[in-house]
């Protein structure tokens, strides 16, 4: 018999993956945040990943993907990009949390007495920090319910601490919880049917930790027959109208979208005991789906980076919000986008090369660190000013720009970023001043200049036009700006700094104007993060605009 839910208490959907890792947990929380919200629920989303990091920011994209960073300034994981583009809203920092952040809070409190000298555990302790985490995340987002991915594979030692916060937040009102697990169903090519064992065990481990899902999202390369749902349904005591077949589809932005087919949010609805809207008010997702789908001209994007050399695998996780943001313009402006990884070591290697970016429509290059093919960026970068080929440089890729700019066209040969060269003869790119102390330290965790600033646009120019607004926010993540000193000299040069700081000290966009070039412009905050399928970013729509015309 299915229990009755307390209409008034605050809901909590826990999403838990099992078998494997990789299936898609992040993007069936964000579906799921939708679709409620989509019936008029107000819902924040949380992510708890188990790693020993307090925050992403000091991991490596090629093993962890891109670090999303929120106005707040927490380095994140890229689910809380997906979590912000599906709801086209920000999220807190209160919605993230790590091992690391746990455990130091714990031991801080520890030293500061705050426990009375009690033996400090695990359990207790650390397991109801994590409640009183969730807890205040949804206080802070005064939401009717907050759906929690929690991070890792069932069975992984790191995340049982989190799945029993969950476990005691169904013992203190079994009405107000749903778990949700995530699982994959495989189809072996020798066998060719598709196996329910390994989800059974699943199950069946997480009925171990004192937890029975309420849901089971199958996530298999094909739909999920009803037959197995049945045999599932028997299997792993859960209703076999509760088993979504979630098969692989061509855009995570038709996930939503096929839950719905399964009417979850109906189910969701009725055993979190709310009402929401008798409609689905998800029109606009529908239609932004479909364009996903149905571009009928293509435009060929070329990004430069040095995060592609990852063995046998292209690793597009590294840049994975400037690749979706290139998608919503391109969408936006009725285009599809042909998008080509293109390795910057490459270029150092053999500048001939770069002569293949004449096929591109447009060439980015996103933000980064180190020397590892930086000078066959700037190859790229001297060769889509002088082709006019339009040009799109994020952070790194707009320090670079201004690197290019002072060697060839400045008169500044010897320039560099000190970041790489610190006893450059032209420093033209140089550490922020409050960064010195915290490099000598070797502070490198959460110091960066991180999160949403001000910027200032410059009438008329390429930036402002394409804004429409005389100030905009946009969230940074770097230590090294624009030196001062040389502005003056770039721009007697030609180049134009439309965008700077509130006190005209840092050089926020660096641009050539329309009558010098289609599109030239780098901005040294990360436009990506702001860019939503049903609000591109203005930058990114002027950039794929200046492509289709070279198109076309």
């Amino acid at each position: 018999m299915a229990r009755r839910a307390h209409p008034k208490a605050h809901k909590y959907v826990f999403v838990i993956g099992g078998v494997m890792s990789g299936v898609g947990k992040g993007i069936a929380t964000a579906s799921i945040g939708k679709i409620l919200a989509a019936r008029g629920l107000s819902v924040n989303l949380v992510k708890i990943d188990p790693y020993l990091n307090v925050d992403a920011g000091t991991m490596n994209p090629t093993e962890h993907g891109e670090v999303f960073v929120l106005d707040s300034g927490l380095e994140t994981d890229q689910d809380m990009g997906n979590y912000e583009r599906f709801l086209n809203r920000d999220v807190g920092a209160e919605d993230y949390m790590t091992s690391g952040m746990i455990y130091k809070h714990v031991i801080e409190k520890e030293r500061n007495l705050e426990y009375g000298g009690k033996c400090v555990e695990a359990v207790p302790h650390v397991r109801d920090e994590i409640v009183a985490r969730l807890r205040h995340s949804a206080k802070m987002g005064k939401s009717d319910v907050t759906v929690v991915e929690i991070g890792g594979t069932l069975g992984d030692f790191s995340n049982a601490l989190f799945i029993d916060a969950a476990r005691v937040i169904h013992l203190q009102d079994s009405s107000s919880t749903l778990f949700v697990m995530v699982s994959y169903l495989p189809v072996p090519g020798t066998i060719g049917e598709m196996k329910t064992k390994p989800t059974q065990i699943a199950v069946r481990q997480l009925n171990a930790y004192g937890v029975q899902p309420d849901f089971l999202i199958a996530r298999a390369p094909t739909p999920l027959d009803h037959k197995r749902k049945e045999k599932l349904a028997v299997q792993v005591n859960i209703p076999a109208d509760h088993i979504i077949s979630a098969p692989d589809v061509d855009s995570v932005y038709d996930v939503p979208l096929n839950f719905e087919r399964d009417e979850l949010s109906d189910m969701l609805l009725k055993a979190l005991g709310k009402r929401g809207k008798q409609a689905s008010d998800m029109n606009a997702w529908r239609k932004f789906a479909e364009h996903a789908h149905n571009g009928r001209t293509k435009i060929k994007i070329g990004i430069v980076g040095k995060y592609f050399d990852t063995g046998d695998f292209v690793l597009s996780d590294a840049y994975l919000s400037v690749i979706e943001a290139i998608k919503f313009s391109a969408f936006h402006l009725g285009v599809k986008p042909e998008i080509h990884w293109l390795n910057a070591k490459e270029y150092q290697k053999d500048p001939a090369r770069v002569k293949e970016l004449e096929n591109y429509d447009g060439i980015l290059v996103p933000g980064g660190f180190g020397e590892s093919g930086i000078e066959g960026k700037i190859n790229a970068i001297r060769f889509a000013r002088e082709k006019k080929i339009p040009y799109f440089g994020l952070c790194y890729g707009m320090q670079l720009l201004v690197v290019e700019y002072a060697r060839n066209v400045a008169g500044l040969p010897g320039a560099h970023t000190t970041e790489i060269d610190p006893k450059a003869k032209h420093p033209i790119v140089m550490v922020l001043p409050e960064q010195v102390e915290k490099l000598r330290r070797k502070d490198y965790g959460g110091s960066m200049r991180l999160g949403a600033y001000p910027c200032k646009l410059r009438s008329g120019t390429v930036a402002q036009k394409a804004y429409g607004a005389e100030e905009v926010s946009e969230r940074h993540r770097h230590r090294y700006e624009v030196n001062p000193i040389y502005v003056a000299k770039l721009q007697e040069a030609g180049l134009k700094f439309s965008g700077v700081s509130p006190d005209h000290t840092l050089m926020e966009i660096a641009e050539l104007p329309k009558s010098e070039h289609p599109f030239f412009l780098g901005t040294q905050f990360h436009p990506e993060f702001r860019a939503r399928p049903l609000e591109p970013h203005p930058l990114f729509n002027a950039f794929v605009k200046a492509a289709i015309e070279r198109r076309g």
